[in-house]
């Protein structure tokens, strides 16, 4: 390993353990310390000569406060569990199923402004005049109902306890401590409250350097039950179901000349999902949020500069108003975005915003006794070690194609002590960072040419995200695919169905990928209905260019084909309402330039797939259906999947097939690893291979540049090689 300037890493420091933060800061080569979440820093941390990171989050900064002005907490529409009418006459307890000690009903506000009641049965809206709400008892009664419909009541409720306190609280057991609450900016009271309280602390903390936001002012919905077996009612972290208020609602109406009702938020018990095409109304309601975040949280951020402090954002928890990739996100004016990190396509979508000096990374594990499915880290039983190894193979490919500034951990710092293995291998973690770094400061590592378009109804928006991290939606095809593609030598953008009908697809763009359900956000939903969208496709794929299909891509059951994009796929799905139509019969093609070096392909099984004629060449298929497919069509090709998740093999496959859809198959010699459990970068500016190991055993690779010159590399588990070329 190269020599370098020990920096660009941020410690957890903890009150109490001076000599451990002091040590462990000049081990791993931190230049800041941070506090972080239920830990403080004592005055020999602060004045001991490093940067101070200082965590602000200002909606639940002064419980104090909150709890004197409880009108002025958050609140959020929530649908009651469905409750059946034996009679007619239905009473409804709305709260019944919730998590109590987080939502209590509002009573300051009329119900009868704001609420609905459904008859869900039918989706038919029980009129005004049919139901009251008691706030005394807390119950709703419902009369003239029809026997054995289902009924459920819309209504608002007040959060009175933070989400993060409250998961945080949860999880570290810290039992009597008291439980923080969020409150609603869009209150003038709120902001000067907030404004003078963010002043004051600044004042008196001139030793902080940076202050953290975590994050701004809404977070993402989560909704938590009263059963300890199925927490989660609702868990989304692109939600916007936690920004609506009284105040808001009747603010967007003056606006906007139109009223967002209690449906448009709870969509018939769906929530608004960002897996889910967003309506119109929604994606205002998210504009006009934006707009308020972005304005008031400019306020905070100027404060914060007046007070020579720079200011950066936590890209996590309350975050909801603050996407990196909107329109607005500059105004804001951070100097800093810090993105907590699982996978490598977290580390792109914080490597790849706009608007921000520095860019950072809060690395995994957390320094908490358990990780967020229970299971043990810092504890006995736990090994993080080797969970900082996963991580890091995740995050470290993507940090080969684009850049971040700094990393770092949080959490409690002295839960590191009985795991001094842990500790080495961080020391290595910061040393192949600042490695990595140093060469991207040289320049940009080489790209295959042609670009990837992701097409989605999101598109820029949500650009490097799914909503969420992979582990909590691991089905979702799109996360594996830009999980894979984070660490391929690709250029990659995303777009919406209107940016490809305002601006076409792009000269400079190679290959179009399609991944999703039916009516998922990812697919597109009833975008396909458009022709304009499907001309513009078909005419690019005819003309040269390449398509990729993963799943149910352009699906949409309204024509005479289930996939709107079929005759260019080559393949299409029945639903079970073609049983009878002739399908044709297909074998196996043994040889193809995108299986070339995987003999067991494993893709989930979407069935119902099948070819459209003799043309279209089935690469793979399981329980008699076509998992994976490649097709000409006009002079552009075709590649279907039939589901997609990530792994180091298929991977491999992926950046094959897409070489193959673009006819660019010999960009496969150059320096790409021979061993698919290897990966690669090169950089000409140093003439530097950066060469990795991706998985826990020794792994032996070659690669070869463009001038013919092979490199044999043998790599323990886990580890880097440098190839020069000097």
């Amino acid at each position: 390993m190269e020599e370098l300037v020990r920096d660009s890493f941020t410690l957890p420091g903890e009150s109490g353990y001076e000599n451990l933060t002091l040590k462990l800061a000049e081990k791993w080569g931190a230049d800041v310390i941070r506090d972080s979440d239920g830990t403080q820093l004592s005055d020999e941390i602060t004045n001991s000569g490093y940067g101070i990171y200082s965590t602000l989050c200002l909606i639940r900064s002064d419980n104090a406060w909150a709890k004197q002005n409880m009108d002025k907490l958050q609140q959020n529409f929530l649908m009651s569990f469905p409750v059946m009418a034996e009679g007619e006459t239905v009473t409804i307890s709305p709260l019944k199923g919730f998590f109590r000690e987080q939502f209590k009903i509002d009573n300051n506000s009329n119900a009868k402004e704001f609420w609905q009641v459904f008859d869900r049965t039918t989706q038919k809206e029980v009129p005004l005049s049919d139901w009251n709400f008691d706030p005394v008892s807390g119950l709703v009664t419902i009369k003239n109902t029809q026997k054995y419909h289902y009924y459920t009541v819309n209504f608002l409720a007040i959060r009175l306890w933070e989400e993060i306190s409250m998961y945080n609280h949860i999880t570290n057991n810290w039992g009597d401590k008291e439980h923080l609450m969020a409150v609603e900016p869009r209150y003038p009271e709120t902001q000067t409250h907030i404004l003078n309280w963010l002043e004051d602390w600044c004042i008196q903390h001139p030793s902080t350097t940076v202050v953290r936001f975590t994050s701004m002012f809404y977070n993402f919905a989560w909704f938590w039950s009263d059963e300890k077996n199925c927490r989660d009612i609702f868990s989304d972290w692109g939600s916007y179901d936690f920004t609506v208020n009284p105040i808001a609602l009747r603010e967007f109406e003056k606006q906007k000349g139109y009223k967002m009702t209690s449906e448009d938020f709870i969509n018939n018990g769906k929530y608004n999902q960002t897996h889910n095409v967003p309506s119109a109304k929604y994606l205002e309601w998210m504009d006009f949020i934006n707009e308020f975040v972005v304005s008031f949280g400019k306020k905070c951020v100027d404060l914060v500069h007046r007070y020579g402090k720079k200011a950066y954002v936590f890209y996590d928890d309350s975050w909801i108003g603050i996407e990196p990739y909107g329109k607005r996100f500059s105004e804001f004016g951070f100097d800093g975005l810090i993105k907590c990190v699982f996978s490598g396509f977290e580390a792109r979508l914080c490597a790849g915003a706009q608007g921000v000096t520095t860019k950072e990374l809060r690395l995994h594990p957390y320094l908490f006794p358990t990780g967020l499915s229970g299971e043990p880290t810092f504890a006995p039983g736990g090994n993080p070690k080797l969970d900082a190894q996963k991580f890091w193979q995740n995050v470290r490919r993507a940090l080969l194609r684009k850049p971040v500034d700094r990393i770092g951990l949080g959490g409690y710092l002295h839960l590191v002590e009985p795991f001094p293995d842990f500790c080495d291998y961080i020391e290595k973690v910061t040393d192949e960072f600042r490695l990595l770094k140093s060469f991207h400061q040289s320049g940009e590592p080489y790209t295959i040419p042609g670009k990837i378009l992701i097409l989605t109804a999101w598109g820029t928006l949500r650009s490097w995200t799914c909503s969420g991290h992979l582990h909590e939606h691991p089905e979702v095809d799109l996360i594996n695919i830009i999980e894979s593609l984070s660490g391929l030598p690709f250029e990659v953008e995303f777009k919406n169905f209107e940016d490809i009908k305002r601006d076409g697809i792009g000269k400079d763009v190679k290959v179009v990928i399609n991944a999703g359900i039916l009516n998922s956000a990812w697919s597109g939903g009833e975008h396909w209905k458009d022709t304009k969208v499907i001309e513009i496709l078909t005419e690019f794929v005819a003309n040269g260019g390449g398509f990729l299909g993963i799943h149910e891509p352009s699906a949409c059951d309204f024509s005479s084909q289930f996939f709107q994009l079929a005759p260019l796929l080559g393949v299409d799905k029945d639903l079970g309402t073609k049983k009878c139509l002739g399908k044709y019969h297909y074998s196996v093609r043994p040889n193809h330039f995108i299986t070339a070096e995987t003999s067991d392909i494993s893709l989930p099984v979407c069935e119902g797939i099948f070819v459209l004629n003799k043309e279209v060449d089935v690469l793979a298929q399981k329980d008699n259906t076509p998992i994976l497919t490649g097709y000409c069509f006009g002079k552009g090709r075709s590649v279907y999947f039939s589901g997609y998740r990530y792994g180091i093999e298929n991977t491999r496959l992926f950046m094959r097939a897409i070489l193959y859809a673009g006819q660019n198959e010999n960009a496969i010699k150059y320096y790409i690893c021979s061993n698919p459990m290897t990966e690669c970068a090169y950089y000409p500016s140093v003439k530097k291979i950066v060469v990795i190991n991706n998985s826990g055993m020794i792994q032996k690779t070659t690669v070869q540049t463009m001038e013919e010159k092979t490199f044999l590399v043998t790599l323990k588990p886990y580890d880097i090689e440098i190839i020069s070329l000097n």
